[in-house]
């Protein structure tokens, strides 16, 4: 559905900081990273898309996070999503829901709500029941 998702950030050192460990804890592979240019980017497993990018915003303005956008992660299981949403506070991310149970969603909706460094919102969540692996 998607090719890919690009988040604006506004130092690039910092949002590397940020999304290197996060990636890694949802097995997610870096596909390349520029630092002259600076931008980086993840894929999913096995294609090579959809991609996840950070980079500067294109007309070099201060990026804006947007009330009501999110990009959600989807975790394999919910130790997974708990996992996540250490590493994104302990590398400089905001909590914005701790991980739970959100039934308003469905019966097995397990996510966690964090805020990167500049800003932008962001999910990981697990869609199984508990001790079930997500395919």
């Amino acid at each position: 559905m998607f090719s890919h998702v690009f988040i604006g950030v506004s130092d690039f050192d910092r949002a590397l900081a940020f999304y290197n460990p996060l990636m890694a804890t949802l097995g997610i592979e870096q596909r390349f990273c520029e630092s002259s240019r600076p931008w980086a980017g993840w894929q999913s497993s096995p294609g090579p898309r959809p991609l996840f990018l950070i980079n500067r915003p294109y007309d070099e303005e201060p990026p804006q996070s947007g009330n009501g956008q999110m990009v959600a992660f989807l975790a394999v299981e919910r130790s997974v999503v708990d996992e996540a949403f250490a590493v994104a506070i302990a590398h400089g991310g905001t909590s914005e829901g701790s991980p739970g149970m959100r039934p308003e969603y469905h019966t097995h909706y397990y996510g966690a709500y964090f805020r990167d460094p500049d800003g932008n919102k962001l999910c990981v969540v697990c869609h199984s029941p508990q001790n079930q692996v997500e395919s």
